[in-house]
């Protein structure tokens, strides 16, 4: 990985095409920029889609199978969800700072280096959170690929690509807020079926999520405060522009409490 710059760092893990290469550059960015090695300077702008493997195929969500958590290879497509969950939120967090770690909504110098701070952690996270799905998926005969999956995630991306404020409405406290919700439904199913070991790695997964949402909700919160803006509104009007027909229910409302989201947020834009 060359450059100096945390936003060259950025844009190399989404040139990164294989799934595992791409972890692999997100831990090792993270790594660089906790040890000083990589600072603040400018750096390459990000692509306008980051690079993926040849496979999965990818499907609309609507042509999506029904998955079941029954069987091995129904317990193996939960996992394969959830890794390709993964594998865009690595993508997401990254172009939160290749995007955003500059924009001039940050009016100090100490304010951006947080907002970065914060979004390099979290794609090293989300890189170890794909790991030990992929590990799961192994122990199940199968891999990232083997099954279809949708772009809805990165669909979001990029209607928000140019609002800062519209991307941490819709990736962290919209679509990642809806993993809260359903997250311990899924470990659940794992459970039943009899493979605690990967639902475990859905609890880890779900308690570090609950501080993603809440480094979206926290900045979301900020940033409207230095504009002046009024969170409430501003959260409702962007939902209503970029993920128009609401939230599904039901909330997982502890879970998004712990994460700062509270209820009068997006309790009125349930469906």
């Amino acid at each position: 990985m060359s450059g100096k710059s945390i936003f060259d760092a950025a844009a190399a893990v989404l040139a990164t095409a294989d799934a595992e290469d791409k972890a692999a550059a997100s831990v090792t960015a993270a790594a660089r920029f906790a040890a000083a090695e990589l600072d603040m300077s400018p750096g390459a702008a990000p692509p306008d889609r980051p690079s993926r493997p040849n496979r999965p195929e990818l499907k609309s969500p609507t042509d999506m199978p029904r998955r079941k958590a029954g069987g091995v290879k129904g317990r193996a497509a939960l996992l394969h969800a959830v890794a390709h969950i993964e594998l865009n939120a690595i993508d997401l967090a990254w172009d939160m700072v290749a995007r955003f770690g500059g924009d001039p909504m940050f009016r100090s110098d100490t304010g951006r280096r947080a907002f970065v701070s914060d979004w390099v952690r979290i794609g090293a996270e989300e890189a170890t959170h794909f790991r030990m799905v992929s590990e799961r998926l192994a122990t199940l005969g199968a891999r990232y690929g083997d099954f279809p999956a949708h772009d809805g995630l990165w669909d979001a991306a990029e209607k928000t690509k140019g609002d800062i404020l519209g991307r941490l409405a819709i990736a962290p406290m919209v679509l990642e807020a809806r993993g809260l919700d359903v997250t311990p439904a899924m470990a659940k199913k794992l459970r039943d079926a009899g493979d605690e070991d990967s639902a475990a790695v859905l609890d880890i997964i779900y308690q570090d999520e609950i501080g993603h949402v809440g480094a979206g909700a926290k900045w979301f919160s900020h940033l409207c405060s230095k504009e002046g803006k009024d969170e409430k509104s501003s959260f409702h009007a962007l939902v209503g522009q970029y993920f128009p027909g609401g939230l599904k229910l039901p909330f997982n409302e502890e879970a998004r409490n712990k994460a700062g989201l509270l209820p009068d947020l997006y309790r009125p834009l349930a469906r």
